[in-house]
């Protein structure tokens, strides 16, 4: 009777899962090998090309290096500040004396017992807990670089290079990157509440979305931004 009520979430809901982590396997690997091909590859050789620009004019782009910084930190201030929220109020619901399942029981396929709604939450808490601390870590990166981007180049400062501000910008926005993807990932989980059936649904509609935001098509090419695949002999990597 208990694999009548659960085999459609041991069954979609894997399927549901392991296609999206599929797909970011498929984008990490076309990151590395053709990072011109995708806007995540674009936008890191852009960055580096800006970090260059902005520190070999440092009088003159000062102030606009700070304010571009602080927009990107307030960006992931936003996204860690919801995550958090989110967070709160799930681990208020899972405490909270009141059984939701209740209504759900007789309008959703798959299993609704109280370990597999519990399940449901902890999961749902533990992807956006793993969120805000992506988000956290890219706001400390940024706030690194805000610091070190002003710093003036001469032959007495070797170690504050823009190859190695380049590198703390591309881990803020990997982590950033990172944060988003599992904040996404948290979206089929929230469907899993109503049964397995709409989280396979929900995860196969958004990998078009996700393909459409990543992939380039030549973009990078005709934008002129990556002439070559490396800019100052590395390849643009973001996570």
């Amino acid at each position: 009777m208990e694999w009548k009520k659960s085999y459609l979430d041991l069954i979609l809901v894997p399927i549901g899962l392991l296609s999206s982590i599929l797909y970011h396997i498929w984008l990490w690997q076309k990151i590395r090998s053709q990072p011109q091909q995708t806007f995540i590859g674009i936008n890191s050789a852009g960055r580096r090309l800006w970090v260059i620009a902005m520190m070999k004019e440092n009088d003159k782009k000062n102030v606009l290096a700070v304010q571009t910084i602080r927009n990107a930190i307030m960006g992931s201030t936003l996204m860690a500040t919801t995550s958090i929220l989110l967070c709160c109020g799930l681990a208020a619901m899972i405490s909270s004396t009141y059984s939701i399942k209740q209504p759900l029981n007789d309008s959703v396929y798959g299993a609704h017992g109280q370990f597999v709604v519990a399940f449901k939450y902890v999961a749902l808490l533990f992807i956006y807990i793993c969120s805000f601390v992506c988000y956290s870590l890219s706001i400390r990166f940024i706030g690194q670089v805000n610091f070190l981007i002003n710093v003036p180049q001469g032959d007495d400062n070797s170690l504050v290079t823009p190859d190695y501000i380049s590198n703390l910008l591309e881990k803020a926005f990997a982590l950033n990157i990172a944060g988003n993807r599992l904040f996404y990932a948290g979206l089929p989980i929230i469907l899993w509440i109503f049964g397995p059936v709409v989280v396979l649904t929900g995860s196969l509609s958004m990998l078009p979305i996700l393909y459409n935001m990543d992939i380039a098509n030549g973009q990078g090419r005709k934008g002129g931004i990556m002439k070559e695949d490396k800019v100052d002999g590395k390849t643009p990597m973001a996570a």
